[in-house]
């Protein structure tokens, strides 16, 4: 185990203790491990199928139901375009195949370089400036290919935050 999955258990410890009690609790632990972390660490399913009195097929087959859960971590940024009907009338299927291109990544992928994840959305609420996308908390509509170039661009050129 790798000293990052080290500092990750204590925290999904505290998740367990604290939801495990509660009706129906595998959803509020899995939603609140990733809340946390990012993403659920496979080295946390023993733990939540032991607290919980289930198999870790059962865990995992939760996990692999729901495609908001990840597994593994996403990049640094999330870019997440709109598939809803209002989107795609307005060319967000041609945009989401640029963006997949462009990234080199299909969705819930993330980029190489750890910078970027991209995912898909079904209503952003923007519908009147479709195809809309929303990059990290920051909803853009109008989106076109070199808009979404411009957009990719400025995430690429942030500086790595230091901790």
């Amino acid at each position: 185990m790798t000293a990052v999955n080290e500092q990750m258990l204590p925290v999904v410890s505290e998740v367990i203790s604290g939801l495990q009690h509660k009706p129906g609790a595998l959803l509020p632990i899995l939603h609140e491990i990733q809340n946390r972390l990012g993403y659920i660490p496979p080295e946390s399913v023993p733990l939540i199928a032991e607290a919980l009195n289930q198999s870790r097929a059962d865990i995992h087959g939760v996990i692999s139901f729901y495609h908001q859960f990840r597994t593994t971590a996403p990049g640094r940024h999330t870019v997440e375009v709109c598939r809803a009907e209002a989107c795609q009338s307005m060319g967000a299927r041609q945009l989401e195949a640029y963006a997949k291109a462009t990234l080199g990544v299909d969705y819930h992928g993330t980029t190489s370089d750890q910078n970027i994840t991209l995912e898909e959305v079904y209503c952003l609420g923007n519908c009147a400036c479709s195809p809309s996308v929303r990059i990290n908390d920051e909803i853009v509509g109008r989106v076109t290919p070199e808009k979404f170039d411009q957009l990719i661009d400025e995430l690429r050129s942030q500086p790595l935050e230091v901790h």
